[in-house]
C-alpha cells in the first residue's frame, strides 16, 4: 500500500509539472496545450522512456476518467448562457441528432468495408466517433476567437453529443454481449435518457434554489457546486450505467443559463480545475497508447480517419445546418473543427477490456483506430483550426458597447449581423433582457466598473464604443478605455447628446458624434438634393463596407473587369495618402481600401471577392 501510494503520488507530482510545461509551450507556440499534453504522455508512457504506466492503477484508473470527464462536461455546460444563443439551437439540436446518426452510419461502414472489423465492433467505432467533445474544442475555440455564434454552437455540440455518443456507443455494446432484442433496445436507450435527464434536472433546479435563496460563502459555494457534480455523476451511474454524462452537461447547462449569484467565481474555480483534470486524463490515456495497436490497423485506417475528417464530418454538418442562418464560411469552419477526445479515447479502453474478458476479438484493434483518430483530429484541429478560420474569415473584430438602449441595441444587432463579436455592457436589467432576445451577449453592470469592463472582455476588444444617453458616463469610460487599458485614439468612438459637450470629447482626442447635429446635416443635405444620401436607405436592408484589397486574382486588375453583383458599387479607393473615384477604368492595387455600398448581401460577396 506504501508503494501505491507513493507510485499515485508521483503520478500526480510527473502530471503537474508536464501540465506546466505544457501550458508555457501552449503560450509559447500559440496553439492549444492539448497538443502537447498527448506528445508528453505517450513520450513518458511505456512505449517510449517508460516512465509511467497508468494500467499499474488498476480499476482506479477508471474512477479517475470518470471522474475528470464529469467535471469537464459539467463546466462546458456552465459556461454555455441558452438565452443567449436562441438563434443556434435548432442548429445544434440537429447536429447532436441528425448529424450524429450521419456519422455513426457513415464511420461504421467505413469501417466495416476498409478496415474490414467486424460489423459489430465497427458499430462501436461508429458510436464513439460521433462525440466531438468539449475537452478539446473548448481550448480550440477559446484561443483562435472564431465567430460568436461559431464558436457556442460548436461548445453545446460537444457538450451534448459528449452525451449522446456515450448512451449510444453503450447501447450497440451490450447488444454485442447481451444480444438485446428489438423492444429492449428501445427500453435500454429511453431508460438511460431518462435518468440523465431527471437528473440533471432535478440537480440543475436544487442547486440554483440553494443558491438564489441563501447567503454563503464562495467557499462554501464551490464545495457544494463539485460535491453537486460527483453525486449527480455517481447517482446517474448507480441507476442507470453510462447516463451520467448526459446528466451532469444537462445540470452544467442549467446553471449557465440561470440567474444565480456566484457563477463567476464558479466558472473561475471550475475552469482551474478542469486544467488540472485534462491534464491527468489526456496525459494518463496518452501514456496508455500502444504503437502495436496502430499499427495492427495500418493505411487503412488512417483513410478512414480523413474520411471522416473530410467527407463525413461536413455532410453531417451541412445537412444539419441547411436550414439554419449559418453562412457557408462558418458551416465550413464548423465541419473542419471536429476533434475527437477524450470519452472515445476512455471508453474504447473500457469496452476493449471488457471484450477481452470476454473473449470476443476486436477489442485491441478497436482501441488502435480510436486513438489513431483522436491523435489525427486533435493535432489537425490544434495546428490548423487559426490559419482555416483566418482563411474563412470567421476571426471577426471584438467591439465593446457601453449602453443597450435604443442606439446600442440597433448598432449591436448590425455588428451582429455582420458577423462580427460584439459585447454590450447594460445597468438596466430590462434592456439586458430585451438584448438576450435578440441573441446579443450582454453584461450587466456598471461601465464605469474596471472589473465590469474585464468580465466584458475588454482586453481583447478591438473597438470600444460609448453609446449612453448620458454624456458623463460616456466621457468618462472612454478615459478608462484609454488610460487603463491603452486603447487607441481611432479604436475609441463616442455618442455625445449634448452638443456643448463635443469639445470635451474632442479635447481628449475621442471621436464623437453628436445625432442632433448629424440628423440635422442629413436634413440640410435633403432638402433640394432628395437622392444625395439615399445610400442611407441602403443601410436598412445592405451594408456600407470598407474592405481591403488582399486578393491576389483581383489586384491588377481594372473595376470594370470584375464580376460584381448588380445591386453592389464600388464608391472610392484609398490608396495610401491618395483617395479616388472607383471609376471603372480604375486598376486596384493589393493592400487598396475600397468603400462598397450594396443591397442585401451584395456588400459582403464584394468583400469576399476582394478580401479573399
Amino acid at each position: 500500500m506504501i508503494v501505491e501510494s507513493i507510485y499515485l503520488l508521483q503520478i500526480a507530482l510527473a502530471v503537474l509539472i508536464m501540465s506546466l510545461l505544457a501550458q508555457s509551450l501552449s503560450k509559447l507556440f500559440k496553439m492549444p496545450v492539448l497538443i502537447f499534453l498527448l506528445v508528453e504522455g505517450i513520450i513518458i508512457g511505456p512505449e517510449v522512456l517508460g516512465i509511467l504506466d497508468p494500467t499499474l492503477l488498476g480499476e482506479g484508473l477508471t474512477a479517475i476518467v470518470s471522474l475528470s470527464v464529469a467535471v469537464i462536461v459539467f463546466d462546458g455546460g456552465l459556461h454555455i448562457d441558452v438565452k443567449s444563443i436562441r438563434s443556434i439551437q435548432q442548429g445544434v439540436l440537429s447536429l447532436v441528432t441528425v448529424g450524429v446518426m450521419i456519422t455513426f452510419i457513415c464511420a461504421t461502414f467505413f469501417t466495416y468495408y476498409i478496415v474490414g472489423l467486424p460489423l459489430d465492433i465497427s458499430a462501436v467505432f461508429g458510436a464513439l466517433v460521433t462525440a466531438t467533445g468539449p475537452t478539446v474544442i473548448t481550448p480550440v475555440v477559446r484561443q483562435v476567437r472564431v465567430n460568436h455564434r461559431v464558436s457556442k454552437a460548436l461548445e453545446l455540440e460537444g457538450v451534448l453529443n459528449d452525451a449522446v455518443s456515450v448512451i449510444l456507443a453503450a447501447l450497440v455494446f451490450e447488444v454485442i454481449i447481451s444480444e438485446l432484442s428489438g423492444f429492449e433496445v428501445v427500453g435500454f436507450l429511453l431508460y438511460r435518457a431518462m435518468i440523465g435527464l431527471v437528473m440533471g434536472l432535478a440537480s440543475g433546479f436544487l442547486l440554483t434554489r440553494f443558491l438564489s435563496r441563501s447567503v454563503h460563502s464562495e467557499q462554501v459555494v464551490r464545495f457544494v457546486t463539485f460535491t453537486s457534480v460527483i453525486a449527480t455523476f455517481v447517482i446517474s451511474e448507480s441507476l442507470g450505467a453510462e447516463s451520467g454524462i448526459l446528466a451532469v452537461a444537462l445540470f452544467g447547462i442549467i446553471v449557465g443559463t440561470s440567474n444565480v449569484p456566484y457563477k463567476a467565481a464558479l466558472k473561475e474555480f471550475k475552469s482551474d480545475l478542469v486544467v488540472m483534470m485534462l491534464s491527468l486524463i489526456f496525459i494518463l490515456l496518452a501514456a496508455m497508447l500502444k504503437f502495436e495497436d496502430i499499427f495492427r490497423i495500418g493505411a487503412v485506417g488512417i483513410i478512414v480517419v480523413l474520411l471522416l475528417i473530410f467527407f463525413v464530418r461536413p455532410l453531417s454538418v451541412f445537412a444539419s445546418t441547411a436550414r439554419t442562418t449559418f453562412r457557408t464560411k462558418e458551416k465550413l469552419f464548423i465541419s473542419f473543427v471536429g476533434p475527437r477526445g477524450v470519452v472515445p479515447a476512455s471508453i474504447a479502453t473500457y469496452f476493449a477490456i471488457k471484450l477481452n474478458g470476454l473473449n470476443i476479438t476486436g477489442g485491441q484493434e478497436l482501441v488502435g483506430l480510436v486513438f489513431l483518430t483522436v491523435i489525427i483530429t486533435v493535432f489537425m484541429t490544434g495546428f490548423l483550426s487559426k490559419p482555416v478560420a483566418r482563411f474563412l474569415g470567421v476571426i471577426p473584430m471584438e467591439i465593446l458597447v457601453v449602453g443597450g438602449g435604443e442606439v446600442g441595441r440597433i448598432l449591436s444587432e448590425r455588428f451582429e449581423k455582420r458577423g462580427e463579436n460584439v459585447v454590450v455592457i447594460e445597468s438596466s436589467e430590462e434592456n439586458c433582457q430585451r438584448l438576450m432576445k435578440s441573441g446579443i451577449r450582454v453584461v450587466h453592470g456598471d461601465a464605469e466598473d474596471v472589473n465590469v469592463l474585464k468580465k466584458a472582455g475588454i482586453e481583447n476588444a478591438k473597438y470600444f464604443i460609448a453609446s449612453t444617453d448620458q454624456d458623463n458616463t460616456n466621457l468618462l469610460v472612454c478615459q478608462i478605455a484609454k488610460t487603463k487599458f491603452g486603447f487607441k485614439e481611432d479604436q475609441i468612438i463616442a455618442r455625445v447628446n449634448n452638443m456643448e459637450n463635443l469639445h470635451a470629447f474632442w479635447d481628449l482626442e475621442i471621436r464623437a458624434m453628436s445625432p442632433a447635429m448629424s440628423t440635422a446635416l442629413f436634413l440640410d443635405n435633403m432638402v433640394g438634393r432628395p437622392h444625395m444620401f439615399s445610400m442611407c436607405e441602403v443601410g436598412e436592408g445592405g451594408d456600407i463596407l470598407e474592405v481591403k484589397v488582399t486578393n491576389p486574382k483581383v489586384s491588377g486588375k481594372a473595376i470594370k473587369e470584375l464580376s460584381l453583383p448588380e445591386d453592389s458599387l464600388l464608391l472610392m479607393v484609398r490608396r495610401g495618402d491618395e483617395s479616388f473615384i472607383a471609376n471603372g477604368n480604375l486598376v486596384l492595387e493589393f493592400d487598396d481600401m475600397v468603400t462598397v455600398i450594396g443591397e442585401g448581401d451584395a456588400a459582403k460577396i464584394v468583400a469576399d471577392l476582394l478580401g479573399r
